[in-house]
This record gives structure tokens, sequence and C-alpha cells, in this order.
């Protein structure tokens, strides 16, 4: 039966565990010019809504490591641009190639594309889900502080699509975990509710606060992301007001641990969510974070995709 990953619930913490241990591995045999062509021959369809650095390049570039080929596939050239349903593109492309990646807006798409094809559908970006960015943002977590298991993990900033996937994630893998949004710009409710059944499941810590001087106490990891994400453009001025108080600064990182990390997702907005000197003092691991995207999704892939 194919498997698909639509969001990280779709991923156990062992799943999440065995991706991890093998992107440690591809990444060292990258560092050290070991070939590893897992997917030789094989394709991955590469259908784009929403425009990318990082998930393009790291995918097409993963995907040529492995031995494979990606396809640039922008709806602009997709007669689903065109008004072809998403279930038929599914069933046509199932045809062609071994697996398809997308970045779009809803994430229903991405649950009717895997419904009707017959090949791996990953989620590279949808407005509800990150989960390859959570796995690199994992990986990097684990390669600084060489434990997951216990370590406190903090957000603050929107309840977007990393909000969302890092609640899951985090609390799925033994870390506890801090979320502070403003009132208006929270998480899904589900995901919070999630969040509190993971937490008791673990026997983890889950905080939700409005507050970032509460959750950033203590902290082992500081993660944040752009108060405005992509389509939402025009709300940036209404946003800049409502996230007062949320940049990751100074002041703010002195609440927690003396060797916290910083991490964001990137692109980042210097001067909003998080301040310059911040970024520049913890520029090498958010960098790391970037680069780590090839190799968690490098594992992905061989992971959904290969064959023997």
């Amino acid at each position: 039966m194919k498997k698909d990953l639509l969001k990280m619930d779709d991923l156990s913490k062992e799943d999440i565990l065995d991706i991890l241990n093998l992107a440690d591995q591809l990444k060292y045999e990258h560092k050290h010019n070991i070939p590893h062509e897992h997917l030789k021959g094989q394709s991955l369809g590469m259908i784009f809504e929403k425009s990318s650095t990082r998930t393009r390049v790291s995918f097409e570039v993963g995907m040529y490591q492995l031995g494979g080929n990606g396809l640039f596939l922008s709806s602009r050239d997709l007669q689903i641009g065109r008004g072809e349903p998403i279930e038929d593109t599914a069933r046509v492309l199932s045809r062609f190639i071994q697996g398809i990646m997308i970045r779009t807006f809803s994430q229903k798409e991405v649950e009717t594309l895997a419904k009707y094809s017959s090949i791996p559908i990953i989620n590279g970006l949808t407005d509800d889900e990150h989960p390859c960015q959570v796995l690199a943002d994992l990986m990097t977590i684990r390669e600084y502080k060489n434990i997951l298991e216990g370590l406190k993990v903090v957000y603050i900033g929107d309840g977007n699509n990393m909000a969302h996937s890092l609640i899951v994630g985090c609390l799925k893998t033994g870390m506890n975990f801090s979320i502070a949004c403003p009132k208006d710009y929270m998480p899904k409710e589900e995901y919070i509710e999630r969040g509190r059944e993971l937490a008791a499941l673990e026997g983890t810590e889950f905080v939700v606060t409005h507050s970032p001087l509460e959750a950033v106490v203590d902290a082992d990891v500081v993660i944040t992301d752009v108060w405005a994400s992509m389509g939402q453009e025009e709300e940036a001025k209404i946003r800049q007001k409502a996230f007062t108080g949320f940049q990751i600064s100074k002041d703010l990182m002195t609440l927690a641990k003396q060797n916290a990390l910083v991490l964001h997702c990137l692109p980042a907005h210097r001067g909003e969510e998080i301040t310059t000197q911040i970024f520049d003092e913890h520029s090498n691991e958010i960098f790391d974070e970037a680069e780590n995207r090839l190799h968690a999704q490098k594992a992905v892939l061989v992971k959904l995709m290969k064959t023997n």
C-alpha cells in the first residue's frame, strides 16, 4: 500500500525518528561524496501553486542526488490551472511518474490528490501544514542538542502552518512545547486539542499562551516565522500592530536558556518577527536548518518511493 506525507500526524514517533536517522546518514554520505542513488531512474513531479526557494531547490537537487529526476510543474503549465479536476491530474500523473510533491494553499487539495493517485504524495506546504520543514527543524535540534526528548521548544508568532506541524512533531518526539500567539492569531482549535492529547500520551508539557514572556522561560529552542505568510500580504500592516511584543529580541532571549537555539524557516523579515542582532547571532543554526531541508526530504523521498 502506498504511503503519503500529507501532515505531521501521518508519522508515528518511530516514523519520525527513522526519517531523522536516515537523514543523518544521507547528510554524512553527501558531505563525504558517497553516492546514494536509492531512486535511480525514478521521477518526482513537483507541483507549485505557491512560489518557493528552499522547497523547489531542495527537492530538485535531492532527487538528482538520489539518482532520480525532479520535474518542476507550475500550475500555469498544468491543465489544473485551466480547470482540470485535481482528481484527473492525479490519475494522469500516476501513469508517468513515481511520486508527487505539491506546494499549494488548500490542505483539501493535497488530500484529494492523494486519494486519487496511486503514487506517494508529499505535502511541500499548505496553509494548514508544513511537515517537511518541521522534519528539518527536528533534525537541526537533534544535531545541536544530541537529543529531542525532554527539551523545551517554544514557538512565538502566528498560529500558522508551521505552528500546527510543530505542535504535532515536537510533542510526538517527547519534547515540551509552548506556543505564544496574539489572541486573534491562534492555531486552529483542532491542533490545540491534538497537542493536549499528545502531551498527555507522552507525559510532556503543552502550554498555549498569549504571552511570549511566559512561553520563553527556560527554553532550549525558540522558533518563529513571518507574521504575514504568502497570500496575507494585504494584512501586513494590521498584523505588525497585532504582533507588537512578539519579536524575538535580545531582551526576550535573556529568559531562555543561555545556550538556546533560535530557528526560523525563512525567509526572515529582520526587524519584524526577529531582530537583526538575534538573527545574526544564530545564523549558523538557521542556515543549518535551511540546509537540512535537503537531507530530511531526501530521507522522506527514500522512505516513500524506494521500492526495494
